[in-house]
């Protein structure tokens, strides 16, 4: 009789401060188990095989050009399907330095199949650059890391045969940079040269939220990080990322977390 596979076939770690990537090919006896979750996020590439991930709102299937984000701070565990061998690319990290457009608002786990084959490749190679930039550690390393990643978050969310639409992807990137500034949809729609009633309707068809929600989620989105990672008050927070009502920004916190910004911070001093 063979004897079993060993659960780690091949194993590729570089990274630190705050990056931590890595290739493994593994075995059905792996496991890995965070009843607490992590700080950061985690996004898993599959190249081949089949692993699981669960997460309070479920179960994730990770299989051949699916991306999972597992979200900072959610309990989770993730391994290789019963009977399967599972190789994939995996990364850790913060989410403060990414684009608030490229994460998923509110749900603990994201799974984004990517079915176009230059996508899958580009990705692949966002990764081999994250890890041999990792290792090496070359001037500005972690800026660079934090590119690749981008650059996969982006690829993974094209829609199968077609890309966001260009000035909708356009308004985005304003509305990430400039969330901390007040902003009006007549000044975003002169920046990508679309009327202000165009661009709405284009934006909301393309992304399924209107403007002015989808700037309120990268400014609550914001506000949370900060109230996780920083001991500034919770009016101080909603000022400095750009909500000119306190009561306001209480409203759109409680609707995209169902709890006060305090609740949010002693659950994340106390995951437990």
């Amino acid at each position: 009789m063979a004897d079993k596979e060993p659960a780690f076939i091949e194993i590729t770690v570089a990274g630190q401060d705050g990056i931590l990537a890595g290739r493994f090919h593994a075995g059905d006896d792996y496991r890995v188990y965070r009843p607490e979750g992590r700080k950061d996020w985690l996004m898993i590439f599959t190249l081949s095989g089949r692993g699981e991930a669960w997460t309070p709102a479920g179960e994730a299937v990770c299989e051949a050009g699916t991306l999972v984000l597992l979200k900072a701070g959610v309990p989770h565990r993730y391994g290789t399907a019963p009977g399967a061998q599972w190789r994939f690319y995996w990364a850790h990290f913060p989410g403060e330095d990414i684009d608030p457009a490229l994460l998923p608002e509110r749900s603990a786990a994201a799974v984004r199949p990517v079915e176009d084959r230059s996508a899958r490749s580009r990705i692949v190679g966002a990764f081999r650059r994250i890890l041999a930039d990792a290792r090496e550690q070359p001037p500005f390393w972690y800026d660079l890391c934090i590119g690749a990643l981008e650059e996969i978050l982006a690829l993974s969310m094209r829609r199968s045969g077609s890309e966001l639409d260009p000035r909708v992807a356009e308004a985005l990137r304003l509305m990430a940079r400039r969330s901390r500034e007040p902003l009006r949809v007549e000044e975003l729609a002169a920046a990508v040269g679309l009327s202000p009633s165009r661009l709405s309707h284009l934006f909301k068809s393309e992304t399924g939220r209107s403007i002015i929600d989808t700037l309120n989620a990268i400014r609550v989105r914001e506000a949370a990080l900060m109230l996780e990672f920083t001991r500034l008050g919770a009016s101080e927070i909603a000022y400095s990322v750009g909500f000119q009502n306190y009561n306001h920004f209480l409203n759109q916190f409680r609707r995209r977390y169902g709890m006060s910004p305090g609740a949010y911070r002693r659950r994340a001093e106390n995951p437990g």
